[in-house]
């Protein structure tokens, strides 16, 4: 064993002083006969037995300046093998051990080895900070890291997905779960579908979408409501079919989801952090004829938590349902179609209630922020844990609040009812097209009337329509389809406006999105005419009498304030 760098002529000095040999060790070393023509003092320690790589590597890294240390199993950055081929750093015997703020700490047995940190510098873009460890340390940190080593790039697949050469070890056909599994774990293929995650959360999607067809495999993602190629986005190649179960398995094994199951439908769910924040992707797998799709939905917390000021409201709309929220008893409904922010809602009033002296509990599938001083219970089926028996267990914790993420069926409908007649304030969510949609839904779920009408307090419909990206807008013309919708709902001369298409909206003239709501609060007129059970069109029509303003209205002001158009409300919300 040679250790480069090393200064033999201090070396029993830098021995002694780091207490590496013991002062009679030492002296016995150095009396002892050279074997051979110039044996330097390293050499006759280890081969006396007196000192062995560690020793050795520790004064090596006290004369540099440098640290020292042995590297636990499992101790590694796993995102470097993103840059870094796990054989070049095997050959070269380099370990990345972490990054913070642009430098990255690197286990290294050959501290001289310029050659080595330069190529390092290189591909890693970062500062590199070194700390020598003995080489069969950091061989067997990189063991633990898993996979196949391969020096396929990611740069392969996307460049040349048409082209075969050198993408032989994942084309094949894997049938077994442990080949798969190993197949999955190929550096290629965990770089891409990270890639795929990263390029999702930085252009604002909300779903991921992996879908194997008959001679693609297709990549698209929901931004603003829409689905989108990826290669229109990100500007990726369309990969082949035969990589889908390379990384169907590599998002499975991420969200710990069985790889050998591949004929049910399975669930999971995989926490990332990108840029300092928490964001969740809740995985669902679907057999196909083609293989397996997956769908991620990306959750960020960050952006759930929110008031009820920063939702978009209109004055006369937040101010109504801050008066539902402060009740001190009753239901509160949220509906509108997946997707639509309704719990993003429900978070936000809690909130606004949120304190001290309220004991505030919900149930939700999933749950997906938690919120400080609210107890949150997560539903789980499989285990008989469903929002109707975990309703009915919270109401016996003295809850003053309860939020249930769902009324799914006539159980937990009821539950709602009766907790909000007996002295509680209920907050949950509903499918239905339109706030007053909800009450024969209600109805039709078997829940008495009469009950209904004493319980509820109001009803919130959201969609979320595609706000006009800001770069690109320009004042347009109403059409006379413009002009008739404007008259129908009464809304008067506005200024309406659209997206010309810029790079910072992709060219779709749309950037983010903006919610348009409707409040149908229910007094004691209504509660008469409830109890009734009236059909649908009759409470629309009394509901107009008293002044209720349709979802379609909201919307058509804010296509008037320049914030969205008339086609996105066309589009999302029912003109009657």
């Amino acid at each position: 064993m040679t250790v480069v760098g090393l200064d033999h002529a201090s070396l029993a000095d830098t021995l002694r002083d780091a207490g590496i040999l013991s002062d009679a060790d030492l002296d016995r070393g150095l009396k002892a006969p050279a074997k051979g023509i110039g044996e330097q003092l390293d050499k006759r320690l280890i081969r006396l037995g007196l000192l062995d790589e560690v020793g050795l590597l520790q004064a090596l890294a006290i004369q540099r300046g440098m640290p020292f240390a042995r590297i636990d199993k499992g101790l590694g950055d796993r995102a470097m093998f993103e840059v870094l081929d796990k054989e070049w750093a095997r050959s070269h015997a380099v370990l990345p051990l972490y990054r913070v703020h642009g430098e990255l700490t690197v286990a290294i047995s050959d501290p001289t080895d310029v050659f080595t940190i330069d190529a390092l510098t290189r591909l890693t873009g970062l500062k590199i900070r070194l700390v020598v460890a003995p080489a069969g340390d950091i061989d067997s940190g990189l063991s633990q890291m898993g996979g196949k080593l391969s020096g396929l790039s990611v740069d392969d697949i996307l460049d040349d997905a048409e082209d075969d050469g050198g993408l032989d070890l994942i084309k094949a056909e894997a049938d077994e779960a442990e080949n798969l599994e190993e197949i999955a774990g190929l550096s290629p293929v965990v770089r891409l579908v990270n890639r795929v995650i990263k390029g999702a959360i930085t252009h604002g999607a909300s779903d991921i979408h992996i879908e194997p067809d008959e001679n693609t495999l297709r990549l698209r993602f929901r931004i603003d409501g829409i689905l989108r190629e990826a290669d229109e986005i990100m500007g990726v190649t369309r990969l082949p079919p035969r990589f889908a179960p390379a990384i169907v398995s590599r998002v499975k094994i991420m969200a710990a989801l069985d790889i050998a199951e591949r004929r049910v439908p399975q669930d999971g769910r995989i926490p990332v952090m990108f840029d300092g924040r928490a964001i969740d992707l809740r995985v669902s797998t679907l057999p196909t004829g083609f293989g397996e799709k997956v769908v991620m939905r990306i959750l960020d917390r960050s952006a759930m938590l929110r008031d009820l000021a920063s939702l978009g409201l209109s004055p006369r709309i937040e101010d109504g349902l801050k008066d539902l929220v402060g009740a001190p008893n009753g239901v509160l409904l949220v509906t509108g179609p997946t997707g639509s922010g309704k719990t993003t809602t429900l978070y936000a009033a809690l909130a606004t209630i949120n304190s001290i002296d309220r004991n505030i509990c919900t149930v939700e599938d999933p749950t997906e922020y938690t919120i400080p001083m609210i107890n949150q219970v997560q539903v789980n089926e499989r285990a008989g844990l469903t929002f109707g028996s975990a309703l009915r267990s919270l109401l016996r914790q003295d809850p003053d609040v309860i939020m249930v993420g769902e009324i799914r069926d006539r159980e937990t409908a009821q539950i709602c009812i009766e907790a909000a007649l007996t002295g509680h304030l209920v907050f949950s969510t509903l499918h239905t097209n339109d706030a007053i949609a909800a009450v024969p839904r209600l109805v039709n779920m078997g829940l008495e009337s009469y009950l209904m009408a004493a319980a509820l307090n109001g009803i919130l419909a959201q969609r979320l329509v595609r706000r006009l990206c800001e770069h690109c807008k320009v004042t347009v013309r109403p059409t006379e389809r413009d002009l008739a919708l404007l008259e129908k709902f009464e809304v008067g001369d506005v200024d309406l406006a659209r997206g010309e298409g810029c790079a910072q909206c992709t060219g779709t003239g749309y950037s983010g999105r903006v919610g348009i709501h409707e409040l149908f609060v229910i007094d004691d007129c209504l509660r008469d005419i409830i109890t009734k059970n009236p059909t649908l069109s009759a409470l629309r029509r009394e509901a107009k009498k008293q002044g209720h303003l349709a979802l379609a209205y909201d919307g058509l002001i804010k296509a008037g304030e320049g914030l969205t158009t008339i086609d996105e409300i066309i589009r999302v919300a029912e003109i009657r």
